[in-house]
């Protein structure tokens, strides 16, 4: 699994992922309270990447660290 530096960003006006040089940056329209944040970033950046994302750490802060399975589908 590849781990990752994720900012995010409740209560956004837009669902968007952007990067700006080693850290990715997540807005989530979804507000942070009853984890809806959490939830709606790891399906964005499964849409993003096209693979399982799970939060390994941050879980309760605006930055977090993903994993990203690496691994191939057969």
């Amino acid at each position: 699994m590849m781990r990752m530096d994720v900012k995010v960003i409740p209560s956004a006006g837009k669902d968007e992922v952007s990067e700006d040089g080693k850290r990715m940056t997540v807005k989530v329209k979804a507000p942070a309270k009853g984890n809806k944040a959490n939830v709606a970033v790891v399906k964005l950046m499964e849409k993003h990447f096209g693979k399982e994302v799970k939060i390994v750490s941050g879980l309760k802060s605006r930055n977090k660290i993903i994993a990203i399975d690496e691994e191939e589908d057969e």
